[in-house]
């Protein structure tokens, strides 16, 4: 009996997609004939001046956003998005690019009649979802604290249970797995840093994953904060880099051929220091910007194969879904892969840092 609903319930699903993509495809077929896929998937993956929510035909869900521009003459403005009616209209001489190289940006008209940027410190959708995120986060954290220092006031000592205990697992695992064996004997110092980014790039990550508000933004896939976090790591490592630490950049025991009177070596330990964070800012923008562009790759797979048939497009549509599923839970994988991983790096440049004198 059981064999038998799950074939009524395929039947059932592919006709029903079977009747649905014929409307698809006569309704749409003109629009999906110029369909760019690589111009929606980087339109979806940039930065914008509204959360979009979802489309129904010509209407549009979403959360207007503030802006704040300084104009060349007309001075500060402030104003919610809605008054572009997504990119359809201006408002006091500001509006949004339809293309070139400041497509989808704020601009304006100068004197000259061309077209610039503004002084722009609106709050777009990464950073509103940055905000949002890093709240949650310190709710998290904080209430996890407050458990740990309500037993400290009470005097007992009770397992931690739930959630706290969950996430007294997890913290206690980037602590000994990661900071320990990396730093070394002086981790308690850069402990609460690194397990900040550990945790605020994985928070960020699995929101990413989330399609509804307030998830569904691309913060860690923005080379703008994986920059901010990559150049945390760099003061980290050479402000409180030991004197041996700048010694070897220096002055590195090799020989002296390689040091002077042309310093091959010391050139070499230099541009090391730069590689270092932007291996990591790299890395994370990288992985995180593929996973969510193979996602709506596999997407468009969809309305590519609309103008190819009923049945190549009822097929494709059931591979895309499958894959796409696939490919999401692989990409909460990646969500913590990626914290584990810039967390280890800038852990593992950190204790290289703080290296002492050798003893002979």
């Amino acid at each position: 009996m059981k064999n038998y609903l799950k074939y009524i319930l395929a039947l059932v699903l592919l006709a029903g997609i079977a009747g649905i993509q014929p409307a698809v495809a006569a309704g749409g077929q003109e629009a999906e004939e110029e369909l760019n896929v690589k111009e929606l998937i980087l339109d979806h993956l940039a930065d914008s001046y509204e959360w979009h929510m979802a489309s129904f035909g010509d209407f549009h869900l979403s959360i207007p956003l503030p802006v704040i521009v300084k104009g060349e003459t007309s001075g500060w403005h402030i104003f919610m998005s809605s008054k572009f009616h997504h990119g359809h209209d201006s408002y006091n001489g500001f509006y949004l690019a339809p293309e070139g190289g400041y497509k989808g940006k704020i601009v304006e008209k100068n004197a000259a009649g061309e077209e610039v940027r503004p002084l722009d410190i609106s709050l777009t959708k990464n950073a509103t979802a940055l905000i949002i995120s890093s709240i949650l986060l310190l709710l998290i954290v904080m209430s996890v604290a407050n458990w740990y220092k309500k037993q400290a006031k009470s005097g007992e000592h009770k397992a931690p249970k739930g959630f706290v205990a969950f996430m007294e697992m997890f913290i206690m695992s980037v602590q000994d797995d990661i900071i320990k064996p990396c730093v070394g004997k002086n981790y308690r110092k850069f402990s609460p840093y690194l397990l900040t980014v550990f945790f605020f790039i994985f928070f960020n990550n699995i929101l990413g994953l989330i399609p509804i508000f307030p998830g569904g933004a691309n913060v860690t896939g923005n080379i703008a904060v994986t920059l901010v976090l990559a150049l945390f790591t760099f003061f980290i490592v050479n402000i409180f880099g030991s004197r041996e630490y700048w010694r070897e950049i220096f002055w590195p025991d090799v020989p002296t051929w390689l040091k002077v009177p042309i310093p091959i070596m010391p050139a070499i330990e230099l541009v090391g220091v730069f590689t270092k964070p932007f291996a990591l800012m790299i890395r994370l923008f990288a992985n995180i910007l593929a996973g969510h562009s193979i996602v709506l790759g596999l997407t468009c797979l969809i309305f590519v194969t609309a103008n190819l048939g009923t049945v190549v497009n009822s097929s494709m549509t059931v591979v895309s879904v499958l894959l796409t599923i696939f490919i999401s839970f692989v990409e909460i994988l990646v969500a913590y892969i990626q914290a584990y991983v810039f967390t280890m790096l800038s852990a593992v440049f950190i204790g290289l840092a703080q290296v002492e004198p050798h003893k002979h």
